[in-house]
């Protein structure tokens, strides 16, 4: 693709891949955004909308032809997300990316207990074997995700038990990741585990979003066997059920405990905490 920008951005439609794209053009970086729908894509300075499918190895090898470094979202969740992110590294390999960034997750391996943990992991590897150079952003859970958590009734419920993590705001993700896009060299084979300032019960987290949202939210401790059952209802299939109910068992078996300082090595500043993160987004 004669003159289109170097450096291809997927996810621009969506939360962290806007964020990202947004600060990017701001710092007058050029970039090609790469979508499944042209209408959808942000109107950017700097920025030029490419059609891909993660899933279209023909698609997306002709969208990444000259692109030398690539910033890849994971993909929405699916059964299949696995293998629509290896067709779409594969891709990128013999369309001659050099540098893969990838949004992971925090502690991914082939052994998570959180289930989803696992096809970042193998995402990981397979970019490794890839022959590109990586580099991994590995994510906690999102604290902008916290307030969703609770029901109409107010009520988190989950198998989280006592367990902590340090939950990152998807905003510091995201200057994260513009810090080694802008200089990608200086960021080879590395793994930045990004995390917030603390680590969190949710409990706690139950108490701070009471005070910062004005909504009385409390934490009631399920049992794995309560877990699935009050998830039935919504008919989802048994692998998005596993990923919903291995969120909290993760965080009780520790797997999200351990703040980093990732996020200030890479941007210069202090990480969003909870109390900070509602005051500033007003989240209701």
């Amino acid at each position: 693709m004669t003159g289109a920008p170097t450096l291809a951005v997927t996810g621009s439609t969506g939360h962290l891949g806007g964020l990202v794209a947004r600060l990017l053009a701001e710092a007058g970086t050029p970039q090609r955004l790469l979508v499944r729908d042209l209408h959808r894509a942000p109107d950017l300075e700097h920025a030029v909308p490419v059609v891909v499918s993660y899933a279209d190895p023909v698609l997306a090898k002709a969208a990444l032809a000259g692109v030398t470094t690539l910033f890849m979202v994971s993909a929405a969740e699916a059964e299949d997300r696995l293998q629509q992110h290896y067709t779409f590294v594969d891709a990128a390999a013999a369309a001659g990316v050099q540098h893969v960034v990838y949004t992971s997750f925090f502690g991914a391996a082939a052994d998570s207990v959180f289930t989803l943990g696992r096809d970042h992991f193998a995402t990981e590897e397979h970019i490794k074997a890839s022959g590109m150079d990586f580099t991994f952003l590995r994510d906690n859970f999102y604290l902008d995700f916290l307030p969703l958590l609770a029901g109409e009734d107010g009520v988190i419920r989950g198998p989280a038990g006592d367990g902590v993590m340090a939950a990152v705001a998807r905003a510091d993700i995201a200057r994260s990741a513009v810090t080694v896009l802008r200089d990608p060299a200086l960021h080879l084979g590395r793994s930045y585990d990004l995390t917030g300032p603390e680590d969190i019960a949710l409990a706690t987290a139950a108490e701070l979003l009471t005070a910062g949202t004005g909504r009385t939210i409390t934490f009631h401790n399920e049992t794995l066997e309560e877990a699935y059952a009050s998830r039935a209802s919504y008919g989802a299939p048994p692998w998005q059920v596993d990923a919903w109910v291995s969120t909290y068992t993760a965080i009780a078996a520790g797997e999200l405990a351990g703040p980093t300082s990732a996020v200030h090595e890479l941007t210069g500043r202090e990480p969003l905490g909870l109390a900070q993160f509602l005051a500033e987004s007003h989240t209701i």
